[in-house]
């Protein structure tokens, strides 16, 4: 019911992950990210608390492979599960247990890991790899890339229901995430509709930054009645 992406700008540090699926409010069972340590979106009859198990293993300095290895062995119904991560050094890893559901991919390279359930062709997670590597010697902010990455996704077979939501997150340096955004429920298109949410936010991103780090010097909030 799902396909998404993890990565690591290697210019910048910067990590994400950007999803969607059929399923209601995909991005806020399934994404989850921490500066300086790693992304990883867990899916498939999804576990959410795989996502901080995940992130605490890596913190605790095991690497994305060994960090799936752990779980493999000690997270119960991992044959369910599917889970892809990414590490502050940009090595990726992958699992798919033998329940996962319909036809299901993954394709991990450095800097970037896709994978996907109930696909519409086993070339998803490829094609998405392959997009974000034509990308690594660009400029572009690391949210762009990964809105390029899902949609390169869909138009690769997508999953093979409909989708109806979708969601990206980005961590840099910070203890929050500079990028969450979600589309939690569309009868449209949901990849397209975060493309249009993202071009409302990127130019206010940080504004948003300096008001949490230095109200004082901020820009102005841009409110009924702020002067």
């Amino acid at each position: 019911m799902t396909f998404s992406a993890v990565a690591r700008c290697k210019d910048t540090g910067m990590m994400g992950v950007v999803v969607t699926s059929s399923s209601p409010a995909v991005a806020a069972r399934c994404a989850f990210a921490q500066a300086g340590v790693g992304a990883v979106s867990t899916q498939n009859i999804t576990d959410p608390s795989l996502g901080p198990r995940a992130l605490k293993l890596i913190y605790a300095n095991a690497d994305a492979l060994e960090a799936i290895e752990t779980l493999q062995h000690s997270a119960p119904d991992m044959e369910y599960r599917q889970i892809l991560l990414i590490d502050k050094n940009g090595d990726t890893a992958c699992h798919t247990g033998s329940g996962a559901l319909g036809l299901w991919a993954e394709n991990a390279g450095k800097n970037v890991a896709a994978a996907g359930n109930l696909l519409g062709d086993a070339s998803v997670p490829r094609t998405m790899v392959a997009k974000f590597e034509e990308s690594e010697n660009t400029s572009t902010h690391l949210a762009d890339r990964l809105l390029d990455v899902i949609k390169a996704g869909l138009d690769a077979g997508g999953e093979a229901g409909p989708l109806r939501s979708a969601g990206i997150m980005v961590v840099d340096q910070l203890s929050w995430p500079i990028v969450d955004l979600r589309i939690d429920w569309t009868e449209g298109d949901p990849i397209r509709e975060l493309n249009d949410l993202w071009a409302i936010y990127k130019p206010q991103m940080d504004d948003y930054v300096a008001r949490a780090i230095s109200p004082g010097d901020a820009p102005s909030y841009g409110v009924p009645g702020d002067e």
